[in-house]
């Protein structure tokens, strides 16, 4: 067999796995109810106190009426870190990525969970959703660097496992480079971010070009792409991340006056104050008032 082959049936494998532990509806609910995770700032600093009367929310350019809004920090969250583990995660950069892991997952509640996926010429679930932090420092510990990047495939696997939790998904990915090995296009996998809740944060440690994977892919999601300079700054940047999630807003609402099927292009608005808002651009559904079914390909994990 060929290692293409070897790692198409490698893909194939995690992917069934990480389905089979999945509790979580796609993006739309049963009821069709819509979550928006949304982050309010004004000069630079997030809005505290804010309700659902003072959002308007447009699906496909009609006003709909908003059934709630609260901050994320009042709920429990699921993370899921997928990190780069090729061979040029080595040395200082390995030292300081495993450093800020650790006092990442030290500032989560108890109530939170955390998972760990990481990615070279294969993609590897180091350890599921779980409330026992230290089963994923030490499965991260474990890591052995080696190989090339799996970069969009390791995203896939992070948007599916994601959804396995009923509680708001924040996903974290690094890299120190672009994509040198993944079976999947970008293409799917973004298509796969559209009926996907999970706010994704990208971070790396390599000079990328303006339009890439990683900027469509957090775009698109509402998070952001985080470029750092020193590998001793990625604790500041990790617990930042997730300040800045517990900061945003959840707002739900149940589409009215729009067409049930395609892409729904989203606007949300705070009313009479002059503040940037930053939300992901729309979402997918089917005809059938559901998110749309994921892409043909499918990622798995050993």
């Amino acid at each position: 067999m060929t290692r293409r082959r070897l790692a198409l049936l490698a893909i194939f494998l995690m992917a069934e796995a990480v389905t089979a532990a999945a509790q979580k509806a796609d993006f739309s609910t049963t009821s069709e109810e819509v979550p928006m995770d949304v982050h309010v700032t004004e000069n630079g600093k997030p809005v505290a106190g804010l309700g659902p009367d003072d959002f308007e929310v447009f699906d496909n350019g009609v006003l709909q009426e908003i059934n709630s809004a609260s901050l994320q920090k009042q709920a429990p969250i699921s993370v899921t870190l997928v990190f780069d583990m090729s061979s040029s995660v080595v040395g200082q950069l390995l030292d300081d990525l495993k450093e800020a892991a650790r006092g990442f997952l030290g500032d989560l509640k108890k109530e939170d969970h955390a998972a760990l996926i990481m990615f070279n010429n294969a993609v590897v679930l180091g350890s599921p959703p779980t409330r026992d932090f230290e089963q994923v420092k030490l499965a991260l510990d474990q890591a052995q660097p080696y190989g090339k990047t799996s970069l969009i495939d390791g995203s896939y696997a992070g948007l599916v496992l994601a959804e396995t939790r009923p509680d708001q998904p924040l996903l974290i990915i690094f890299s120190d480079g672009l994509d040198t090995f993944s079976w999947l296009t970008s293409e799917a996998v973004l298509d796969t971010a559209k009926s996907n809740d999970a706010v994704v944060y990208a971070v790396s440690t390599g000079r990328l070009p303006k339009k890439t994977f990683l900027s469509d892919l957090t775009s698109l999601t509402g998070g952001s792409l985080l470029e750092v300079k020193s590998t001793g700054d990625l604790l500041g940047v990790f617990l930042g991340i997730l300040e800045e999630f517990r900061q945003r807003y959840q707002v739900y609402y149940t589409p009215r006056g729009v067409s049930e099927g395609g892409w729904h292009k989203v606007e949300v608005r705070v009313k009479n104050r002059s503040v940037k808002v930053r939300a992901r651009p729309g979402y997918l559904r089917n005809s059938s008032g559901k998110s749309s079914e994921k892409s043909d390909k499918q990622v798995e994990m050993h």
